[in-house]
């Protein structure tokens, strides 16, 4: 039976979104459905559901010229839904979620450079929602927000000072999947360990890693860009500025292509010229030397941050790993910890390939954890928060 009373969140990315539905029947926010819709305007859109947060994930047709919203009004009707909320990728310096409002749409359109691949397509989801259901209260919940108290000498970019002003600075991302592994790592260890000494690794077809210390944001890899930091599934991550000068100049590309290639033609998949999945890689390695070069560099970029953030934090105590290849892979996480015992970092083989939630010895320096991330439950919260702020005879807004 289903509930009287949900919260719809929606986690559109580029080419993907990902919804779930979270009902408001008890004393907190309960997943019942969720489903993802991959492969949008191309040949291959596919549709997934979960009907109950147990089922396997079934394939469902979408009719034709249908949106994601027209299929979820079929299927489940929007009376019940008394909110959506939105994962937004790029929030600038807004520091908590806010309602939806035209004015909000407004000011996230001037951002859109600033996030190309993202951003254009949440904001055009809002919309349609907002004009399909006019009085539906929403609520923009930003992957930056989490980032906001890092120091000032983290989110500062060597450029001349006079960039700031037009907002040019180290921002961060993945914030609302940090922002449930740091709640669950308290939940799972204590206060102690969660205001300890902690790197957060969200690694999969977009990669990123925290430093996190009294529960807060220290640093982070991606800056300006989620393109910036990690080797990703297709994303470059740093390079150097001089490479991008040379490819839009003597290198011949425009800067559309330049973009294209730095966000859909590199990482994982430029470097083995095959597949940005992991899974792939892996499979191919011990035939495909690009396959191999592809999965080492991952790792050692990984590693090497790890170093980095241990610099940063006068240490480490906790790693904890999420994210598809984070949560899935133990070949990747033997390979990132490699080299680290001299950090404190040391895996159990057997908890490792088990997937185990703890998969460093027990008497081990520092805890290595993995951590399922959870980001629609994090946008359920703040919508189900914002709805308790509102007065009692304007529910929706």
């Amino acid at each position: 039976m289903r509930p009287k009373r949900s919260i719809l969140t929606l986690n559109g990315g580029s080419s993907s979104i990902r919804f779930a539905l979270f009902s408001l029947d008890g004393e907190e926010p309960t997943r019942w459905a969720s489903g993802k819709l991959d492969g949008i305007g191309g040949a291959r859109q596919s549709l997934s559901l979960r009907d109950s947060p147990t089922a396997a994930p079934r394939v469902v047709a979408l009719p034709a010229n249908a949106t994601l919203l027209d299929w979820f009004d079929q299927e489940f009707g929007f009376d019940g839904i008394v909110a959506a909320g939105h994962r937004v990728v790029h929030g600038m310096r807004r520091a908590a979620p806010e309602i939806v409002t035209g004015d909000l749409l407004s000011d996230l359109s001037t951002y859109c450079g600033f996030d190309p691949e993202h951003l254009p397509g949440e904001i055009a989801l809002m919309e349609t929602l907002r004009r399909r259901m006019p009085n539906l209260l929403q609520v923009a919940c930003f992957d930056t927000a989490f980032h906001r108290d890092m120091p000032a000498v983290a989110r500062t970019l060597s450029l001349p000072r006079s960039f700031q002003k037009q907002g040019l600075e180290r921002y961060g991302f993945h914030g609302l999947s940090y922002t449930y592994l740091s709640r669950e790592l308290e939940h799972l260890a204590g206060a102690s360990d969660a205001n300890g000494r902690v790197i957060l690794a969200h690694l999969g077809s977009g990669s990123s890693m925290a430093a996190m210390r009294d529960g807060k944001s220290i640093d982070t890899t991606m800056g300006f860009t989620p393109a910036g930091g990690l080797p990703m599934g297709t994303r470059a991550g740093d390079i150097d500025s001089g490479l991008a000068a040379y490819l839009v100049g003597p290198g011949g590309l425009t800067p559309t292509a330049f973009a294209r290639m730095v966000h859909h033609e590199s990482g994982l998949l430029g470097v083995s010229a095959t597949s940005a999945d992991m899974r792939d890689l892996l499979d191919n390695e011990s035939h495909d030397p690009r396959a191999a070069d592809a999965v080492n560099l991952f790792c050692y970029q990984a590693r090497k941050q790890i170093g980095a953030f241990a610099a940063v934090l006068g240490g480490v105590d906790t790693v904890v790993f999420a994210g598809g290849i984070g949560e899935n892979s133990p070949e990747i996480r033997r390979r990132i910890c490699l080299g680290l015992g001299f950090l404190g970092l040391v895996v159990d083989a057997p908890s490792n390939t088990a997937n185990a939630p703890v998969i460093s010895p027990p008497n081990a320096p520092v805890r290595i954890r993995v951590i399922p991330t959870d980001e629609e439950s994090v946008i359920a919260e703040a919508v189900l928060t914002t709805i308790n702020k509102l007065p009692k005879d304007k529910p929706n807004g």
